[in-house]
């Protein structure tokens, strides 16, 4: 089951990006921030009280005047709200409540979607009188919060996760999922129309119960598929910088529900700041990645072609070495089955796993060949490893120093596993535990 999806929505300076900031920061919330996201921040793993989910800062809606919401921000809010499993409605508790609010509220309370209505800037216990007003939205109790003064963000947590869906799948999908991301226009659903096309076994096209994506069900060569295309983004004359947050909200969706993404990325442009955003959401989530490289076509090529166009995915993409790339024309059907080969052998690493004993061996001769690090006369020692997890897979060391653990020297045992195993295409984790400290992976 994949993590729920939490968008926070609202007008602008309402304090939605403090609300996010303050989970960051405490790290009630976060794993870590997505690699690659500079300007803005959007996308974060969050854990509250032991269940984990994806907080979605969407930005401000706003109005162009009094009346009227534009489309590009009504579309942002569109696709927040379709996205979301829980939408958490942020307000302004000293502003009070505004038409704009009841605007959002109407656009809210046609979704369906559980909301969770927070009044923010409200910084003392006493409230104000007209903090009542916002029971005239009609779409449940306002919660007051003071996102600056980290008054009320629990309670809010709480009716969030209260929220969440249970796990309610019966039914066991045993299907390699593909979620195929990017940018718009770099040729995602062509792609997903080349491999149905070609194949011609679609059982049918199911619309995604509460994520904006359309999901395909194909099988090749006696294996099941689940394509997850993402497309479906109208570019706008106004939509400028805003199209980059559609794009990687959409991503953030899919990528929640997949077991291998397939990273498209535009020949002609080049890697751009928004490949790298959206590859750091799925770096971060533990997914499988393969870059692909489409419309190769349309580009000019020499014996180096290809390797200077890898050097520079190796040298944008430092964060994900291990991903693999491929490079193929959708318009000219080539290499687009190799793909979904591709896919399949990623989704297979993902899924691996390594005999303790094995392991163990091989992280001997490691240590070994090069001996850990040491601080003020204390040497690091390994005493044991095991693989504790699997998609992506996951390993526990029990070691005497977590500080002598330096990054340089996990990165290094890291590259020793991937050298004896392999595991193209999937992140590792590592977990290290000291000496009678308890096992919680």
């Amino acid at each position: 089951m994949s993590k729920p999806l939490v968008a926070v929505v609202g007008r602008p300076n309402v304090g939605k990006s403090t609300f996010f900031n303050r989970v960051v920061g405490r790290r009630v919330a976060i794993v870590e921030d997505t690699p690659g996201v500079t300007r803005d921040r959007i996308y974060a793993e969050a854990e509250w009280m032991g269940i984990h989910f994806a907080l979605i800062d969407t930005g401000g809606i706003e109005p162009a005047s009094a009346e009227v919401i534009p489309a590009q921000m009504r579309e942002q809010a569109q696709i927040a709200m379709d996205t979301a499993d829980v939408i958490l409605f942020m307000t302004d508790g000293k502003a009070g409540l505004t038409a704009d609010d009841r605007e959002v509220a109407n656009m809210l309370r046609k979704t369906g979607k559980p909301v969770v209505l927070a009044v923010n800037k409200i910084d003392t216990a006493a409230l104000p009188d007209d903090f009542y007003d916002f029971y005239e939205l009609g779409i449940g109790e306002p919660l007051p919060l003071s996102s600056a003064n980290m008054l009320g963000i629990g309670d809010i947590l709480d009716a969030l996760v209260g929220e969440f869906p249970k796990d309610a799948d019966t039914e066991e999908d045993d299907s390699i999922k593909i979620a195929v991301i990017g940018k718009p226009n770099v040729g995602k659903s062509s792609f997903v129309n080349a491999i149905t096309g070609e194949n011609r076994v679609i059982v049918s096209n199911i619309a995604g119960t509460t994520r904006d994506s359309i999901d395909t069900p194909v099988e090749i060569d006696g294996v099941k598929y689940t394509l997850i295309d993402t497309a479906g983004i109208r570019r706008k004359s106004k939509v400028n910088e805003n199209i980059e947050k559609y794009s990687v909200i959409r991503a953030v969706a899919a990528i929640e529900r997949c077991d291998v993404c397939l990273l498209m990325i535009d020949a002609v442009e080049g890697i751009t700041e928004q490949d790298k955003k959206i590859a750091g959401v799925a770096h971060e989530a533990g997914k499988g990645i393969v870059v692909v490289v489409n419309k190769w076509d349309l580009i000019e090529k020499d014996s180096h072609t290809m390797n200077q166009f890898q050097k520079t995915i190796d040298a944008e993409m430092t964060f994900m070495s291990y991903a693999p790339s491929i490079f193929i024309s959708v318009e000219e059907k080539q290499r687009v089955k190799n793909v979904i080969e591709l896919a399949r052998a990623v989704s297979e690493n993902r899924a691996m796993r390594v005999p303790t004993g094995q392991l163990n061996s091989l992280i001997s001769d490691a240590v070994l060949m090069k001996q850990p690090p040491s601080d003020k006369g204390k040497r690091l020692k390994i005493y044991y490893a095991a693989q504790v997890g699997v998609k992506p897979p996951l390993f526990s060391f029990k070691i005497n120093s977590r500080p002598l653990m330096h990054f340089s020297y996990a990165r290094y045992l890291e590259n020793k596993i991937r050298e004896a195993y392999g595991f193209e295409g999937t992140s590792i984790k590592f977990v290290f535990r000291e000496k009678g400290e308890k096992e919680d992976v």
